[in-house]
């Protein structure tokens, strides 16, 4: 499965953390990330990232993959108390999620459920296609 990694700035250690936490589940899976979030958890973790363009460029590049159905999941470490000017591209890489069904984590609570699912294979029914509902 193909997994983009995406954390603001006050959140890029606690996703360092997360990465680090489970590198055993992500090694599994073909990782994307922006540039600078990437580049932290590749270092600390060992882990083969590709990584896109640093800020709002590599959030756009990811919005595009999404666009185009080319992400299965999405960890996305927000801060939500400090307003970004990127706020509608957030908005837009959650709306796409929704639109495309695909699993997003905003914080480290649903991060470590949509892990610990896609561990036990919970999240399979994305690479055979969306079921109908």
């Amino acid at each position: 499965m193909k997994i983009a990694i995406i954390a603001h700035d006050a959140k890029k250690e606690l996703m360092v953390q997360f990465c680090s936490a489970y590198c055993g589940i992500l090694s599994k899976h073909s990782l994307c990330a922006t540039s600078t979030t990437g580049k932290q958890v590749s270092e600390a973790t060992g882990l083969e990232i590709k990584r896109y363009l640093t800020g709002k460029g590599g959030v756009e590049q990811i919005i595009a993959l999404l666009s185009c159905n080319e992400v299965d999941v999405l960890l996305f470490f927000r801060d939500p108390i400090n307003p970004k000017k990127t706020d509608a591209d957030d908005f837009n890489l959650l709306r796409l999620c929704d639109v495309h069904n695909v699993p997003v984590a905003t914080n480290i609570a649903t991060a470590e459920a949509l892990i610990l699912a896609l561990e036990r294979g919970d999240l399979d029914w994305r690479e055979i296609g969306n079921p109908t509902i």
